[in-house]
């Protein structure tokens, strides 16, 4: 049997078709299954990322989420609690005879005990109330009533930590930026004297500074708000022996809100009260750097209960909002 070339070309043509059409089914499986590979290798960096993040990453998010919703709550208060420590008139737990401290965490998280909360509890409106006696228990130590050497007062009052740091030997001094204060209150009550102490400027003294420089203090008086202020002393040390007075309104038992300012070295004061019709606007009230003054000082605010003649006598302050600022 004789095959002609022209078959012989047709046959070689279809077996050449055949090897083609293998080839392309082998590229195209190879090709599926580096498709198939690359989708696994995927699958498993994203299981691998999906599961725990590395120690470092996670305490990282957890401190931002701390510092979020600590943020979040002090928006909440209108008290930055981290920049303020309590001082309520009950005896330290080592028996020193000086007033308790009580820190911001067990603020914010609500961890007073029963006989501090006596002194010191939230209302419904947000608001603290601050209550205060003379219990003999002062910051400075256990204090007799008076005429019976007594010279102290109790307080339930906030004392600041400048710019939250927590440690009452850093505080600002005057002679550089500026520092404010703005506390919002109200006196509920106040017995004995009629007399107590919201807001303060207070300096801390050390053996090369001598003396007790309450410098700027805010009185309420039957009603009246009273800034007794320090002045320059003839003897260099600065104490209440050098003290000026002024009376800026009447306030009676309505919320008001003080500002304490120090700027360019130089005291001055801001007032408002809704009730009264009160709007004063920040006034200059004595220049304390040109006067050589230089203490480190701190603010305060709260119930300072001006009376110390006997253990019955009480005083209530409303605290609201209380703000500082140091630029």
């Amino acid at each position: 049997m004789i095959i002609s070339t022209k078959t012989i070309y047709i046959i070689a043509l279809f077996f050449l078709a055949l090897l083609l059409n293998s080839c392309s089914s082998d590229e195209n499986t190879s090709n599926q299954l580096d498709s198939q590979e690359q989708i696994n290798e995927d699958q498993i960096r994203e299981e691998d990322t999906s599961g725990e993040e590395p120690e470092e990453v996670q305490e990282q998010e957890e401190e931002q989420q701390q510092e979020e919703e600590e943020e979040e709550h002090e928006e909440r208060e209108n008290i930055v609690w981290k920049n303020w420590y309590l001082s309520v008139p009950l005896e330290k737990s080592d028996a020193s005879g000086k007033a308790t401290s009580i820190y911001y965490e067990d603020i914010i998280n609500d961890q007073l005990t029963a006989p501090q909360r006596e002194y010191f509890y939230k209302n419904e409106d947000g608001s603290y109330t601050m209550y205060t006696k003379f219990t003999g228990f002062t910051t400075s130590g256990f204090s007799e009533t008076a005429p019976n050497g007594g010279t102290k007062f109790c307080r339930t009052e906030l004392r600041e930590y400048w710019k939250g740091n927590q440690d009452a030997t850093d505080n600002w001094y005057m002679d550089t930026g500026t520092h404010e204060m703005e506390s919002t209150l109200k006196v509920n009550y106040c017995g004995g004297s009629n007399q107590t102490y919201v807001a303060q400027i207070h300096a801390r003294s050390s053996p090369t500074k001598p003396g007790s420089a309450a410098t700027v203090k805010v009185l309420w008086k039957n009603g009246d708000l009273v800034i007794e202020y320090y002045i320059k002393p003839d003897n260099g040390i600065w104490t209440s022996d050098y003290i000026e007075k002024i009376t800026i309104a009447t306030v009676d038992y309505e919320k008001f809100t003080i500002k304490l300012r120090i700027i360019d070295g130089t005291l001055e004061y801001a007032l408002t009260c809704e009730a009264k019709s009160i709007v004063q606007p920040y006034q200059e009230l004595y220049d304390y750097v040109s006067n050589g003054y230089d203490f480190d000082n701190y603010f305060k605010t709260g119930n300072y209960f001006k009376w110390n003649s006997d253990y019955t006598e009480s005083a209530e302050v409303i605290l609201y909002e209380v703000k500082t600022n140091h630029y």
